[in-house]
């Protein structure tokens, strides 16, 4: 049996552990010796590199709706602060970083999040959306993944969109962060907007882009573990030039396939 945190021991300590992370969490970034992008503006660059959109609501969740309703309360919020971002050549872009203070005036809301591997309602809950979409469009730019968390469980469908599978992008303040560096002589402009009932991202540069084309090759699904576990791997193609292999996204399924999905068994 594993052991168990001292959090989970002790309950009351959890409070304090997260604020000591936090703080130990910005603190890092601090001294890491990066340029962090903070500035922002309301112009727009001159060049569109991609756009993608996603519906907010996910009704297949099987919990309360009003979930739902809190993480577009807090999708809007977290926006103010990213919505016309720079991320200059030889910048960082940090997640948490970019939203910090966005809910120093007004709090966010209690929305799902995945805890230790399950799904549960907790504070600012939900923007796992917002990264989700960022890391699924600055994979179309000269950008270079810095830091990137899969979810462990994938627990209901996903929404429809035209990301690729295993795209997603798990953020938690002060334990898990989305990251990206411009090594590139181009400057990049997020920007977060909300239209019938959809989150949307455009990203723009100051000068044309080569088009990048990211996509999945087969994904696997395989029984081990007393589980279902997705397999599926993440390519990226830019031009003309041949694909790579980015990563092969892993993750347990946590609800019921289709019945027609072909589900290996593991190696005894």
């Amino acid at each position: 049996m594993a052991r168990k945190r001292l959090t989970q021991r002790f309950p009351w300590l959890l409070p304090l552990r997260r604020r000591q992370r936090r703080a130990c969490f910005y603190l890092g970034l601090a001294l890491d010796g990066r340029r962090y992008a903070r500035q922002r503006q309301k112009e727009r660059l001159p060049c569109l590199v991609f756009e993608s959109r996603c519906p907010m609501i996910n009704e297949r969740t099987g919990f309360d709706l009003r979930y739902q309703e809190n993480k577009v309360f807090n999708l809007k919020l977290a926006a103010r602060q990213l919505d016309g971002l720079l991320i200059r050549p030889g910048e960082s872009f940090s997640f948490w970083l970019a939203l910090r203070g966005a809910d120093r005036e007004t709090p966010y809301k209690e929305g799902l999040a995945e805890i230790d591997g399950r799904l549960m309602p907790a504070y600012g809950g939900g923007l796992c959306m917002l990264s989700n979409l960022l890391f699924w469009a600055l994979l179309h730019t000269e950008l270079t993944v810095l830091e990137r968390h899969g979810h462990r469980v994938k627990a209901f469908p996903e929404p429809e969109s035209d990301a690729a599978r295993g795209t997603d992008a798990a953020v938690a303040e002060g334990w898990l962060d989305l990251k990206f560096y411009n090594g590139s002589r181009s400057c990049f402009q997020l920007e977060i907007g909300f239209e019938a009932g959809d989150i949307l991202c455009r990203v723009y540069t100051d000068s044309p882009a080569a088009a990048v084309r990211v996509f999945n090759g087969p994904a696997r699904c395989r029984r081990e573990a007393g589980g279902v576990w997705e397999e599926v791997p993440v390519l990226r193609q830019t031009g003309d030039g041949p694909p790579a292999l980015l990563y092969t996204n892993r993750c347990r399924i946590g609800y019921r396939l289709p019945a027609d999905t072909i589900i290996e068994e593991a190696e005894k």
